[in-house]
């Protein structure tokens, strides 16, 4: 009989894993980044974008328990979020 291993997995180890399959470290760079200063030419890719607001949406999904129906729903909150922290870093 085969034995079933379960492995223990935080909430913080888990969230990092799916940021890192959909956001690059190039997004993610911005984002730890800090505060930058906006009077350069500074602007994140809208791929970088669109991976990090996919990633912010799952972790929508996962709290609601992936019920359907809201997916749209979790997409615009989600972008919300990622914008307020693009709009965080690049104003401060």
């Amino acid at each position: 009989m085969t034995e079933k291993r379960v492995v223990k997995v935080t909430k913080r180890k888990a969230r990092k894993a799916v940021v890192a399959a959909f956001a690059d470290s190039a997004a993610m760079a911005v984002l730890e980044s800090g505060p930058v200063k906006a009077d350069s030419a500074t602007v994140i890719d809208p791929e970088m974008r669109r991976r990090l607001v996919a990633a912010e949406a799952y972790f929508f999904a996962e709290r609601r328990g992936f019920s359907g129906g809201n997916e749209i729903d979790d997409w615009f909150a989600a972008e919300r979020v990622v914008d307020s922290w693009l709009n965080r870093s690049l104003n401060s």
